[in-house]
C-alpha cells in the first residue's frame, strides 16, 4: 500500500532507537550473568500469574508484535529475495494477494524455529549445572547483540574496539589468566579463551590503526600496496536527487561510464560490500573506468525515497550501472549483498553494454 515511503526499518534506525535497545540487551545479559534479577513488581506479577494460570498457550498477539518490532529494528537492509516480491506486489497493485505471499514467504523463513521450539525440548538433557554454562553463553550473545546493533551508529574504530572487549571479557570468564586449572575441560576452556584474548588484542590495535571490520580486525597489508585505498578515495558522496542528476549528466558529458552504490551507515550489508567487495584486490582496478558515486540515504527523507520509488528500490543496498550516455544497465543491477566474485560477473555482464 505504502511501497517505499513508509520505509519503517531506515526510521528507526536512529540512535534514538538503536542506543536504548542496546542498553536493554546489556542490561539482559547482566541479568543472565547473575548480577541481578529482572522481576516484576509484586503487583503486577502476581496478576499476571493469575492469567498465565488460566491461559492454554502462549499469546500469538503478542509473538506477532514481538516478531514485527524485532524484525524492523535488526533488518533494515533489502535482500535480494525480498526485494523481488517488493518489486512484483508494487508492480502488480495487490495488496491482499502481495500480503499473502509475503506471508508465505515468512513462514518459509520461520519454519526451521518453529520445528525447533516445538521438537528441540525432547533433544535437550535434563536441568543442572550445564545450565549456568548456558546461562553465561547467552549473556554473551545478548552483548554480542547489543554490539551488533550500536555498529550502525558508531565510528567503525569504535565498534571493533566493543568487539575487543568483549572477546576478552569473554575471554576472562573462560579463565584464562587462571593457572591452576585442572580438569580437561578448564583446560580446553582457557584454550579458548586464549584465543579470544589474541584476537581482542589484534581488535584494538585493528581499531587503533583505523579498523573497521570485526572479521578482519588488522588492516590487510596489501590494501595500500594494490591502491585499495587510493580507490576508496574515488568515490563521490552525494544525498540528493539534484546531485545525482548532475553527477549522471556529468559522466555523460564525460563519455563515462556511471557506478552508482546505494549507502546508509545503517546498513551493515553496505559496509559489508565496502569492505568486502569495493576494497577487493581483484575488483577495485576494474573499476577504474567508472565514475564512482555513493548515494548516501542515511536520513531516509522524503526527496530520498521518492527517488527510491524512481529507481523501483526498497532500500540498501543496491548498486546500479549506468552506460556512457547516463541509461541505466537494469539487468546487470545488484540488490541486496554480493561478494567480489559474484560482482566479477555482474562486471563482466555490463562491460560489454557500456
Amino acid at each position: 500500500v505504502f511501497g517505499a515511503e513508509l520505509n519503517l526499518q531506515a526510521r528507526l534506525q536512529s540512535p534514538w532507537v538503536l542506543v536504548p535497545f542496546a542498553l536493554f540487551f546489556v542490561a539482559f545479559a547482566l541479568a543472565m550473568f547473575g548480577l541481578f534479577e529482572l522481576r516484576l513488581p509484586q503487583v503486577l506479577s502476581g496478576r499476571l500469574d493469575r492469567l498465565a494460570g488460566n491461559a492454554k498457550g502462549g499469546s500469538f498477539l503478542g509473538a506477532a508484535v514481538l516478531g514485527t518490532v524485532s524484525s524492523l529494528l535488526v533488518s533494515p537492509c533489502v535482500s535480494a529475495p525480498l526485494a523481488g516480491a517488493l518489486l512484483y506486489i508494487s508492480a502488480s497493485g495487490d495488496a491482499l494477494g502481495g500480503g499473502l505471499k509475503l506471508f508465505a514467504l515468512g513462514l518459509g523463513m520461520g519454519t526451521p524455529l518453529v520445528l525447533f521450539a516445538t521438537g528441540g525440548g525432547a533433544l535437550l538433557p535434563r536441568s543442572g549445572p550445564w545450565m549456568v554454562t548456558v546461562r553465561n553463553t547467552f549473556g554473551v550473545l545478548l552483548l554480542a547483540v547489543a554490539v551488533w546493533m550500536l555498529e550502525r551508529v558508531l565510528p567503525g574504530p569504535a565498534a571493533l574496539a566493543l568487539w575487543g572487549l568483549l572477546a576478552a571479557g569473554a575471554a576472562l570468564f573462560l579463565g584464562t589468566l587462571e593457572f591452576n586449572s585442572k580438569t580437561p575441560r578448564q583446560k580446553l576452556a582457557q584454550l579458548l579463551g586464549l584465543v579470544l584474548l589474541v584476537y581482542a588484542l589484534a581488535a584494538w590495535v585493528g581499531a587503533l590503526q583505523g579498523g573497521s571490520d570485526p572479521l578482519r580486525p588488522l588492516p590487510r597489508a596489501t590494501l595500500s600496496a594494490t591502491g585499495g585505498n587510493v580507490e576508496m578515495e574515488r568515490w563521490q558522496t552525494i544525498s540528493t536527487p539534484t546531485e545525482l542528476e548532475a553527477q549522471l549528466a556529468a559522466a555523460a558529458a564525460a563519455n563515462q561510464p556511471l557506478l552508482l552504490d546505494w549507502y546508509a551507515d545503517w546498513c551493515i550489508s553496505c559496509k559489508v560490500i565496502e569492505r568486502e567487495v569495493f576494497e577487493n584486490p581483484q575488483i577495485a582496478p576494474r573499476l577504474a573506468d567508472y565514475r564512482l558515486i555513493r548515494f548516501d540515504i542515511t536520513d531516509s527523507n522524503r526527496e530520498q525515497r521518492a527517488l527510491l520509488d524512481r529507481y523501483k528500490l526498497f532500500g540498501p543496498p543496491a548498486v546500479l550501472f549506468f552506460d556512457r550516455t547516463g541509461k541505466e544497465l537494469a539487468q546487470v543491477r545488484v540488490v541486496g549483498e554480493i561478494d567480489a566474485k559474484l560482482f566479477g560477473t555482474h562486471l563482466d555482464r555490463a562491460e560489454p553494454l557500456l
